[in-house]
């Protein structure tokens, strides 16, 4: 997309991303999975059933697993994340551990 910014290298993406623990883990892969990114409102998917499958994940990478996302704030009226993407909106989830990596990313244009 001419114009659009972003992280270019892989080190740009480190920069970007904030260790997180696995239970705000869990709440960002349950938003993710459930809400739209640029057009937020009523759940586009049942939440308790992505709150199931995020708690699953967690508990599949294991206790030691190390969580990462863009995602600063996404309490109402102060939506804020870092870009990772060249999308106008990006938020991602990623995990590592028990020999696995797991990655959500929405991404979305308005």
């Amino acid at each position: 997309m001419e114009g659009a910014v972003g992280p270019d290298t892989p080190v740009e993406i480190d920069d970007a991303l904030l260790q997180i623990d696995a239970e705000r883990a869990a709440e960002l892969l349950t938003y993710l999975a459930t809400y739209d990114l640029v057009f937020p409102g009523p759940a586009r998917r049942d939440r308790a059933h992505a709150r199931r499958a995020a708690e699953r994940v967690v508990r599949l990478l294991g206790y030691e697993a190390a969580w990462y996302t863009n995602i600063i704030d996404l309490s109402p009226g102060a939506r804020a994340w870092n870009p990772i993407t060249r999308h106008t909106f990006d938020g991602v989830v990623a995990g590592t551990g028990a020999a696995f990596t797991v990655v959500l990313l929405q991404v979305g244009e308005d």
